[in-house]
């Protein structure tokens, strides 16, 4: 990652937290061949559901299509690169009626775009064969810009030709700088994630000019070979986002991930893919999943084929790998044959067959994990503090309706993690949701009550109805001191978790300054259920939508504010522009009447200002946050930083300063969990651990508190 790609890491990480790899994962049938009345039927259903039912309630008149026409564009050029503004002017002209066009049916404007986009794309991929062939002056003082999303577009074709090479330069440059950096590193015998990516045959064999091409063929297959059914599902999407940042729709080729992302588990080979050179190349594979146990298949080999027990084989080569992918998912138990070239042999390689039985994977690394730490309170004393992590509010919703009673679900692995502590008798539980951007509303109630005996958890207001929603369940896994950690990233789902406990005064809130601020509640509407209603049996994909509101128990939404921390910790997140705030069409803050409660410990309030003060004070002789502190100056340094240098001298001091700062954050979001079991030290962990133990200390002299022991 360069400098500017940190910084464009950090501006979409919502959706990066949102999307899966490309994993070989579950069931599904190989891709529908839809005619044009199915299309048309798939466009009138999923746009009226979203228009008649979405939170936000909005007409479907010319502001609206605007606001779509708008979102679509995002979609296809979202740096604006390649639509001039001629090009664009019909299709401005007839912006207005877009919505009322696709509620009959009619997506004729969506190829259209669709068409002049894919055009352009590959003008830009011959402007830059041609350009590349040539050297590149990198001692001219120039300057491409990095986030073009509000930038005037090209006027003419010689503007956006000059913007294509702006862009190539800045490309070219990227790879050279990662070309310096790993030969500094090979110099002093540093071994990191550059020297492993080193070890690719494929970043051996070719120059940057040569990385930039391959890279520009993969999207562009991707763009050239996307079925009509994938191009009305951006469509789609780019309404459903014109309503709500968070509405979506994922088409037939897309709606497993929804189904992996809750259960947590997959059926298939176990092996992460991607695009590269026209050929799907396996990234990963999953610790205990077939391939892994097979032995066989390694990372970096690039799979050519994919045969069915049956005989039948497809050609996978220059398969765009949401396609390729469906051709190696299959039924549980059934075999299929890999053609593969391997890695390890380079452009050499000779194919070889490997046959692997498709099992069920879990996706332990998403899972609730527990361990317990020995931390220090401001007076020296010694706690074990229990440490469990959510990543997020997993439900296996499949076989809850199957009434499988050993249904995958947080609050039963959180149960078995606090039940754990509870025996090896900790003082006091952390609870870390700073990767947690939500899940299931039902588990975020249940988790919540495993802290409380009973009390409210939660309002909830749609369009035509309002509730609170409790936890009524007098079980309470563990009753001692909890601290709450949270940051920018912390959404939904987690937001509900950690405002119940701080509002019912069952936990202190700490890490960044607020939450992500995603106050909405998501309605997931499989379109197959509607159209077999009406006779059809086709794939129509799954729709996401706002379908409601949540509010606090104390009143206040979530919504675009977060949920604020009682004590603020010093970190990289804090200093992140992420959150609902910064989305395009979010809902704005509400808040509703608040719900009598009885707090868990009415002295909780006393003991947050002592707790704030020695933290503040544990920060600031801190070590380990003098180190991040530096590194967070760092980052601030190019933050809002809107253009890089194409001056090699310059750029060079440029990337060697920010480094630093993005290896600290890469670390810190977890890009490097899958390389090591050990990320370092976590100072912001640690400090919370510190306040748990400082909170542990001072509840001994809490008799007020209302939780039974």
């Amino acid at each position: 990652m360069s400098g500017y790609g940190a910084f464009r890491f950090f501006k979409n990480l919502t959706l990066h937290l949102m999307l899966f790899a490309a994993a070989v994962a579950a069931v599904a049938a190989p891709l529908h061949q839809y005619n044009d009345d199915e299309l048309r039927l798939v466009a009138r259903l999923a746009s009226r559901v979203l228009v008649q039912n979405h939170y936000r309630g909005a007409a479907p008149d010319a502001a609206m299509s605007r606001r779509f026409y708008e979102q679509y564009l995002k979609e296809l050029d979202p740096g604006r690169i390649y639509f001039t503004d001629a090009d664009l002017a019909p299709f401005e002209a007839r912006s207005g009626g877009i919505c009322q066009a696709l509620l009959k049916g009619d997506f004729g404007f969506a190829f259209e775009l669709y068409d002049l986009f894919k055009s352009r794309n590959k003008e830009f991929r011959e402007f830059a064969a041609e350009y590349l062939k040539h050297d590149i002056d990198f001692t001219v003082d120039e300057y491409f810009q990095i986030d073009r999303s509000k930038a005037p577009r090209p006027k003419t074709p010689g503007e956006r030709r000059e913007l294509w090479r702006l862009r190539l330069k800045n490309d070219v440059l990227y790879f050279r700088m990662i070309e310096r950096m790993l030969k500094e590193e090979q110099t002093t015998g540093k071994e990191t994630k550059l020297g492993k990516l080193e070890d690719s045959p494929a970043w051996q064999a070719k120059s940057p000019a040569d990385r930039v091409l391959a890279r520009l063929r993969d999207v562009g297959n991707n763009v050239d070979k996307r079925e009509p059914v994938e191009i009305l599902g951006m469509y789609l999407g780019a309404l459903a986002n014109s309503l709500g940042p968070h509405s979506g729709y994922a088409p037939p080729t897309l709606d497993d991930d929804f189904d992996i992302r809750m259960s947590l588990t997959l059926i298939g080979i176990g092996a992460t893919l991607t695009n590269e050179d026209g050929f799907i190349k396996v990234v990963a594979l999953i610790p205990g999943g077939p391939a892994a146990l097979d032995g066989r298949l390694k990372v970096n080999d690039r799979i050519i084929a994919v045969t069915e027990e049956n005989g039948e084989s497809v050609d996978v080569i220059d398969m765009p790998v949401d396609r390729a992918v469906r051709y190696i998912r299959g039924k549980e138990n059934s075999q299929v044959t890999l053609t593969v070239l391997p890695g390890d042999k380079g452009r050499n390689a000779h194919p070889v067959n490997i046959r692997i039985t498709r099992k069920k994977v879990h996706l332990e690394e998403s899972a609730a994990k527990g361990k317990i730490v020995e931390s220090t309170d401001a007076d020296g004393g010694k706690h074990r503090i229990g440490i469990a992590t959510l990543p997020g509010f997993y439900l296996d919703i499949a076989a809850l309706r199957r009434g499988d009673p050993k249904a995958r679900r947080c609050s039963e692995d959180l149960k078995k993690i606090l039940l754990g502590f509870k025996r090896d008798k900790v003082d006091a539980v952390v609870v870390d949701l700073r990767r947690n951007s939500g899940g299931s509303l039902p588990e975020a109630i249940s988790c919540s009550g495993l802290f409380m005996t009973e009390g409210p958890v939660v309002q909830i207001r749609s369009r035509d109805r309002r509730e609170l929603q409790s936890d009524n369940d007098p079980e309470q896994a563990y009753a001692g001191p909890v601290v709450v950690l949270s940051s920018k990233l912390s959404a939904s789902s987690s937001e509900i978790f950690a405002a119940a406990l701080r509002d019912n005064s069952r936990a202190v809130l700490v890490g960044d300054s607020r939450t992500f601020g995603k106050g909405t509640i998501l309605q997931v509407e499989p379109l197959e259920e509607s159209l077999s209603f009406l006779g059809r049996k086709i794939p129509a994909g799954l729709l996401t939508y706002e379908m409601a509101m949540f509010f606090r128990v104390a009143g206040g939404s979530p919504q675009q504010l977060g949920i604020p921390s009682d004590i603020v910790i010093p970190s990289l997140t804090e200093e992140m522009k992420v959150g609902e705030m910064y989305l395009d069409n979010h809902l704005p803050w509400d808040s509703i009447d608040p719900v009598k409660t009885t707090p868990c410990d009415p002295d909780l309030e006393r003991k947050i200002p002592e707790l704030r003060r020695r933290s503040e004070a544990r920060v600031g002789h801190s070590r380990d946050f003098a180190v991040l502190k530096r590194r967070i100056e760092m980052y601030r340094r190019f933050r809002d930083r809107d253009k890089v240098s194409l001056n090699e001298k310059l750029r060079w001091e440029e990337y060697r300063r920010e480094k630093d700062a993005e290896d600290a954050a890469e670390k810190l979001l977890g890009e490097d969990a899958a390389d090591s079991a050990d990320n370092g030290p976590d100072p912001v962990l640690d400090e919370a651990a510190h306040i748990a133990s400082d909170l542990a200390e001072l509840e001994r002299n809490s008799p007020s508190r209302n939780v039974p022991e």
